[in-house]
Parts: C-alpha cells; structure tokens; sequence
C-alpha cells in the first residue's frame, strides 16, 4: 500500500476535486487508518474494522468523484454501484452478493495486469520468436513426410540425411536472425502473417450473465469451462499486430493464475472500496409511490455485506470484514434517520457536503487537471485553433451555472458541461473550415452565446 499522511491525500484529491474539505478530510484519514492497520500485529489487526462513511449532498457536487480518484490514489479496488439496483430476496434482480464479485472481478484484472506488466519484456521475446517462426518455418515437418517406403527401405543413407538436416537447420537459424534484427528495426511492420488464434465469440454460458443469473453462470463456467476443446480461427495480421496479440498470449502462459488469484482476494479483502450511490432511494418513508418490492427489505439484504460477511465467489470465499464502504445520497425528501437503524450504525462517519457556489465554479473551470477549459482547449487544438479564455469570460460562465442551478434543478458541476458545451457548439462545429488560429473568449461573446438563453426565461410554458 502506498504510504499517504493525510494531508498528502488531501493535496493529491485537490488536483481534481474542488470544496468539499469535510469530505476530504475523512476519507483521507479512513486511508490512512488503513495503513496504520497494517502496521499492527495480528491479534489487533483483524479486530480493527474499516469506518464506514455516508456523505449527504445534491448530485454532481463530488461525492462519487472523491471515492474514485481515492481508490485510483492507492491502486485499490474499487466499485460503484447504484442502490435501486438491487431487489429484495424472492423477487428477480441484481442480489447484493454481486457487488463482492463486481469486486473481486475488478482486482484479478488489476493485479493480473500488474503481473503482466512485469513479464512483459519477455513475454515480448517470445512474441518476435513466434512471428519469426510463422515467416521462416522448419523444415523438419517436410522432412518427416517423406515417401513411408523410402523410410522403409532406406533409400538414402542416415548420415545423407543427418547432414542435409544440420545444413537446412542452420540455414533457417541464419534466415530467421536476419528476419528477427528487421523487425526489431520496423522494417517488416506492414508485412502480413496468417496466424491462428482462439475465436473469443460469446457463449450461451456468457449471455446468462448480468441478467440475474450471475452464479448460474459461475457454476456452468467451472463444469464446462474446460470440457468443450476452444475453437482456433485463422486471421491474417500485421507483423507488428502479431507481435502485440502473440506477447499478450505468450504473457497469460508466463503468469501464475493461482498467485493472481490468492493476491487479488487479499487485496480486495483489505483495500477494496465499495461506493453505493443513491442509498437515499432505498428508504421506505418520503416515498409515496413506492414499488413493489420493499426498500427496506433491500436495506437488510445490503446490511451483512456492510457489516461483514463471507460471499461464495468463482475465485473462492471472499470477506467483507475489512472493505471501506462509502455510501452517498442526497437525502432531499428522506432522512438519514430513515434508514434501518442498523444500517445507520455500520456508517459512523457522515459528512455533508454543500451545494457549489459562482466561486466553486470558478476553481472547476481553472484549477483541475482536468478541467473542462483545458479539454476543450486541446480539443480544439487538434484543428490547428489556439483558445484563450479571459478571466471576465470564467467569471460570466461560473455566474450562468450558479444562476441556472438556482432557478432550476441544482445539478452542481454537471451543469458547467451544459454551459460549455452550448458555448462552443457554433465554434466546435465550424472549426473544421476555419482559416483563425487563435480564438478569444470574453465576457461579451460568453453573453452573446448564453444569455439569451436564460434571461427572462418564462418556465411555466414547460410546465404540463
């Protein structure tokens, strides 16, 4: 695990995510309780548990993006998943156990990718030496076929033979030492080679899943999976396509599956991170229309996940004891105190975090690494056009969203990717034919583009 304090973390979540400091600072001492965790002997160990947070707030004011750039921070596991997707048992649906095999799935492809990465040199050798071969073959197959009575009655003589066999073989280790140094130049990159490789199309076990029969599928993959030999299809590639599928295939067969596994069950065990999102929806009282199935009935079915609990998965029983659970809702017509109150005991840690303001929006549009004014800039940029924001343009188009997340539904920062994209609409789609290399962007043609739009805007028209 990567040692973080947690002000480190908080400077790192700084890069992406604006406001929101209460949040920050709790998830940044949830990790970095984690690693103290791990510093301690194992009699203590196992009796810490993880601190569960619940973080109360509108949509689009950060709350999922702060759990997945924390997860991304230490190469963690990490899985979103949305509460109203889940049925109480009996009824047909997604069952809760498929956020630990969501989970689980997530971490053998981490730590399989990580295992590959290390192997990848020679996993690439390998690769050069199977295209080589594939453009100058043995010959030892052709001289193995020969006439059965010429075998029989020894037409030719053994040392004939032997000797022809050592010319020919160093003459094809000569021809493939010379082809090998080409490609290694990129001289053959563009020539084609027939290869035969396993033809990945979906199976009917494949199509079960992600339709309510997640362990069906498990079953019928570990009784079938190897029973029916794999379809091998011909394809003609590039030389230097061949070498990228051949060191992918040759990298598999370096990796031990059985020391991915065991590693990816552990680490998602203890550094995997669940985000449940709109765990608000899955209260029974505010809701006047409810569905059939009970929300609180969904709530009971999530508590043992929460809690800590044993889930049978393909790869083995994985537990939940250690895994962070950060879940989220707006809780605008609930209330927290809503939930059962045994799943309000499994979040201690609850923040709120606030609506944005003009300000807020104006640190999203500057500060970030991604920011959506840098996007659109090196969007752009590709079509020869340099952009230039003006400070008085990020201050009119900060003011529009806050405006129009006053007037109207408050979307937070999802409402600034509703301003920017009808700002550059005209620009984007002229771009292509425009002979300007430099575009201004000011507070008069932000006005030009968007104020229109919603100034004195008459709403009741809209209303049904």
């Amino acid at each position: 695990m990567i040692e973080l304090t947690p002000i480190e973390i908080i400077n790192e979540l700084d890069k992406y995510i604006i406001g929101q400091d209460g949040a920050k600072k709790s998830v940044a001492v949830a990790l970095r309780n984690r690693y103290r965790r791990n510093l301690l002997p194992d009699e203590i160990k196992n009796e810490i548990t993880p601190k569960n947070i619940l973080m109360i707030g509108p949509t689009g004011v950060g709350k999922t993006e702060i759990a997945r750039r924390l997860a991304k921070l230490v190469n963690a596991p990490f899985v979103k998943v949305e509460a109203t997707k889940f049925t109480e048992v009996g009824y047909v649906g997604r069952d809760v156990d498929s956020i630990v095999r969501d989970i689980i799935e997530i971490s053998v492809r981490m730590v399989k990718t990580e295992k590959i990465e290390d192997v990848k040199d020679k996993a690439y050798d390998m690769a050069l030496e199977r295209v080589t071969e594939a453009l100058v073959p043995s010959n030892k197959k052709k001289s193995k076929s020969q006439n059965p009575l010429e075998a029989l009655f020894n037409y030719t003589s053994k040392d004939e033979d032997e000797e022809k066999s050592i010319e020919e073989e160093e003459k094809m280790k000569t021809n493939r030492y010379y082809i090998k140094e080409k490609i290694k130049r990129g001289e053959l990159k563009d020539h084609y080679i027939e290869v035969e490789i396993e033809d990945s199309s979906s199976s009917t076990i494949d199509m079960l899943s992600g339709i309510g029969f997640e362990q069906m599928s498990i079953n019928l993959q570990d009784m079938f999976g190897n029973v029916f030999p794999k379809k091998l299809k011909k394809r003609k590639v590039s030389i230097e396509e061949g070498i990228k599928m051949f060191t992918q295939i040759e990298a598999q067969k370096l990796i031990d599956m059985d020391t991915v596994v065991e590693e990816a069950v552990k680490r998602a065990e203890d550094r995997g991170i669940v985000f449940i999102d709109e765990i608000d929806k899955i209260v029974g009282k505010g809701y006047s229309n409810s569905p059939d199935v009970s929300r609180e009935g969904v709530q009971r079915d999530i508590l043992p996940i929460v809690e800590g609990s044993t889930v049978m998965t393909k790869y083995g029983p994985v537990k939940t004891d250690h895994m962070l659970f950060i879940a989220a809702g707006a809780f605008h017509i609930s209330k927290v105190s809503d939930l059962i109150p045994e799943l309000q005991g499994r979040f201690p840690v609850r923040v709120e975090l606030g609506s944005l303001t003009k300000d807020n929006f104006i640190e999203i549009l500057m500060k970030p690494k991604n920011a959506l004014t840098k996007q659109y800039k090196a969007l752009l940029k590709t079509e020869g056009i340099d952009i230039i924001f003006k400070d008085d343009a990020i201050c009119e188009i900060a003011e529009i969203a806050a405006f129009m997340n006053e007037e109207s539904e408050d979307i937070g920062a999802r409402r600034l990717y509703t301003v920017m994209e009808k700002l550059f609409e005209e620009l984007s789609f002229m771009a292509s034919d425009s002979k300007e290399k430099e575009f201004v962007i000011d507070c008069d043609y932000v006005r030009t583009m968007l104020r229109d739009d919603i100034k004195d805007k008459d709403i009741n028209k809209y209303i049904i």
